[in-house]
């Protein structure tokens, strides 16, 4: 069976330098590591993404329009996906007391990842459906560019004009290139090294309120994935929905959020509080200081914990007060706004709910 025609985005990992590997290993080794990384790469697409099929060294999904929050965050998912490869690699080769040339060769495998948006069909014979269009086609030429030629990169992201205009994503700073193929128009593409992403990432101090440092936890499960409920926290639209305040970005918008984005909590004109993020882990946690608008004096800390469960996240609140003196400022602190916060995450879990069949959960709050 095969469906009408659709738009939706089209995103391969590829295992690179695998062809060589194979070339010079033991096959029946080989075949263990690439099912092992093959599944890692699985296991982070899903749920967001739907999985089209495995292609030997290659992971193929998709995600029809519209069931992507925000472009952004498909990038978070990649560098999080890639960052997880890097340390499966890794682990691999510390743990393994194997000497042949499969196990010691492992560190020459690395990853890209080709984005794509456009027309396709699903071909549904067996399962969910298989895309299928020309623009599936493109998507797996793109795989044999010239990136790695022209940057030296090994690891990297590449993303078609089509798809960063698709996702609204900002293309400041990436490389810019043309593809060409017999068969296809020059192909505009921007890309970057996520080996160098990855580097950068690692290099921000983590900061991370533990059970020791929190004053208050409020926590709420959540009918969806964390990537999804990550966007829930980290669109300023989304957010606005479900803390009864409007939620501004103020940091440049051509620039990725993460580590030093600012935004501005305001109820009509006023600016209740400046929100600076202070480390910034994709669909794992993020802290952000809130500070007084009228003096950039910070107030606290807040920490939001994401934890994959059977039924989609469980959501850690912990705040920090840092207004002294803390005898005074943290009994006023919680009975000033931990009410507040816990209604916003009932509405934040009703919201997520809504247009699907939520498991029966509840918000509670903890004090620290």
């Amino acid at each position: 069976m095969t469906t009408h025609p659709q738009q939706g985005t089209l995103l391969l990992a590829d295992l690179s330098g695998f062809t060589a590997y194979l070339a010079q290993t033991e096959l029946e080794h080989a075949h263990d590591i690439l099912s092992e990384l093959l599944q890692l790469i699985v296991d982070h697409f899903r749920p967001t993404l739907t999985l089209a099929e495995v292609e030997g060294d290659a992971v193929f999904a998709h995600a029809p329009e519209g069931t992507l929050p925000r472009g952004e965050m498909l990038l978070d998912l990649v560098e999080r996906t890639y960052g997880a490869f890097l340390g499966r690699v890794e682990a691999i080769r510390l743990h393994t007391t194997c000497s042949c040339s499969a196990c010691r060769s492992i560190p020459t495998l690395d990853l890209k990842f080709i984005i794509h948006h456009g027309p396709y069909v699903l071909q549904a014979i067996v399962g969910p459906g298989k895309p299928l269009g020309s623009d599936v086609n493109l998507a797996h030429r793109l795989l044999k560019n010239h990136i790695g030629e022209t940057t030296g990169w090994k690891a990297y992201l590449l993303l078609t004009e089509a798809a960063a205009r698709a996702l609204s994503i900002p293309t400041d700073g990436m490389h810019w290139q043309i593809e060409a193929y017999a068969e296809f128009p020059g192909v505009t593409t921007f890309s970057y090294d996520l080996r160098q992403r990855w580097i950068e990432l690692r290099r921000h101090q983590a900061v991370r309120l533990g059970d020791a440092e929190t004053d208050l936890e409020l926590t709420v499960d959540l009918d969806a994935p964390p990537a999804i409920v990550w966007d829930w926290f980290n669109d300023p639209k989304r957010r606005a929905q479900w803390i009864g305040l409007a939620f501004d970005r103020v940091s440049p918008t051509a620039e990725r959020t993460g580590v030093g984005t600012v935004a501005h909590c305001t109820h009509g004109q006023k600016t209740e509080s400046v929100h600076t993020i202070l480390d910034w882990q994709p669909f794992d946690y993020f802290t952000e200081e809130i500070a007084r608008p009228s003096d950039g004096e910070p107030q606290a800390l807040n920490t939001i914990i994401l934890e994959a469960t059977d039924r989609g996240t469980r959501v850690r609140s912990r705040h920090r007060v840092l207004v002294r003196p803390r005898l005074i400022a943290v009994p006023f602190f919680k009975r000033k706004s931990a009410d507040d916060l816990q209604f916003a995450l009932a509405t934040l879990q009703r919201l997520v709910a809504q247009g699907a069949p939520a498991p029966t959960s509840s918000a509670t709050v903890a004090d620290g």
